[in-house]
């Protein structure tokens, strides 16, 4: 099997989590919180991400409600990014389930390093992360 490097992209209104990470191993690092404007982040950042490292697929994570239903507001936006993504740099792109991702982020930064480690921005990334390793998870189970 050969390695693959995914980027993952927790999609938000205000802020965008980016992470990376690694088939082989199937674990993730989170790598930034980009500032989004109503949604639309700066193109050029994220140009700069996929040239530095020349992923093999785009994960975004689609935001559902806990019955697994779309969210009025929230789930078209993300399905739009992941379009942009793909339109704008060709790279693959794959929609993931991320359901608690957030909850689960919280958790994990907070158990590092407390109330201190729970800042919007490395929620997003740490989200990001979560998103990256359950899609892996979910590759070697299906």
């Amino acid at each position: 099997m050969n390695a693959q490097t995914i980027i993952g992209f927790d999609y938000g209104v205000k802020s965008i989590g980016v992470a990376i990470g690694q088939s082989l191993t199937g674990t993730a690092r989170p790598l930034c919180a980009l500032k989004a404007r109503d949604g639309i982040p700066n193109w050029d950042d994220i140009e700069a991400i996929l040239k530095d490292w020349q992923p093999d697929y785009l994960v975004v994570g689609l935001p559902l409600d806990l019955n697994g239903q779309p969210l009025e507001t929230i789930t078209p936006r993300a399905k739009k990014f992941a379009n942009r993504l793909h339109g704008r740099f060709g790279y693959p792109v794959e929609l993931h389930d991320e359901r608690l991702s957030t909850r689960e982020a919280r958790a994990d930064l907070f158990a590092r390093g407390g109330y201190k480690a729970l800042g919007k921005g490395a929620v997003d990334a740490q989200s990001a992360v979560v998103i990256i390793e359950s899609w892996f998870e979910r590759q070697y189970t299906d």
